[in-house]
């Protein structure tokens, strides 16, 4: 059952389907409905969550709701900050989907006026395994990383980049990090400070056009401590 306006989805492009049965299910018609509006962006930035809301604002064709489904890799905080919290009370009464590769990434006040959605019976997760990664060398962390940058496809960014598979792999690792400093009475101890600000750092500017991402990940690699499970 759909609660309220807006609603956080694990997953990308291949969890639209899912998305659209649902919709089916809770009695929307999905195939060719003016009223469901489906968009991809390699990151959303501040302007399409303005256009966002604009769109948002009129009035569904059909007797239904507005359905406006957002499939990107990354929501830049500027983005969450500026336009996503206004969508809680939509002028036109709409519905939001946001699929992407890591919800719990997102601002605690965007999460906070979503629901979480979780379609099939598998959750996401990185092609490189977090537990796996901090448990070996420096030098191998590196050659771990290297599918994730050198990835080719037609529906990846420039550089063939799989940048939905780096946010997620990174939001993994940094919840397993923060998870780790729970245990330990007195917080992380220097290194693993180190380690867990590279990691946010990373993730938080993995799709910023300019970004040295190729070194953000190197750092990351390099400065994480090694962490047996």
């Amino acid at each position: 059952m759909l609660v309220g306006n807006v609603h956080l989805i694990t997953g990308g492009g291949d969890t639209v389907m899912p998305l659209l049965a649902l919709l089916k299910k809770e009695g929307w018609e999905t195939e060719g409905n003016p009223d469901i509006d489906i968009r991809t962006y390699s990151q959303f930035l501040v302007d399409d969550a303005r256009s966002l809301c604009e769109r948002s604002s009129t009035r569904a064709v059909t007797d239904r709701r507005r359905v406006f489904i957002v499939v990107t890799p990354n929501l830049t905080y500027e983005a969450q900050n500026t336009r996503l919290k206004t969508l809680e009370e939509p002028t036109g009464n709409a519905l939001f989907f946001f699929i992407v590769p890591a919800p719990e990434a997102l601002l605690p006040t965007v999460r906070s006026r979503a629901q979480m959605l979780i379609l099939g019976d598998k959750e996401a997760r990185s092609t490189i395994d977090a537990g796996a990664f901090l448990a070996a060398t420096p030098q191998r962390r590196l050659e771990m990383l290297k599918p994730l940058l050198e990835r080719d496809g037609d529906d990846q960014p420039a550089g063939g980049r799989d940048l939905s598979g780096i946010i997620m792999f990174l939001s993994s690792l940094e919840r397993m990090l923060a998870e780790r400093a729970t245990d330990v009475r007195a917080g992380l101890d220097i290194a693993s400070r180190e380690g867990l600000e590279s990691v946010y750092r990373a993730r938080k500017y993995a799709t910023d056009k300019g970004s040295m991402l190729k070194s953000l990940l190197e750092q990351v690699a390099l400065l994480t401590p090694v962490i047996s499970s």
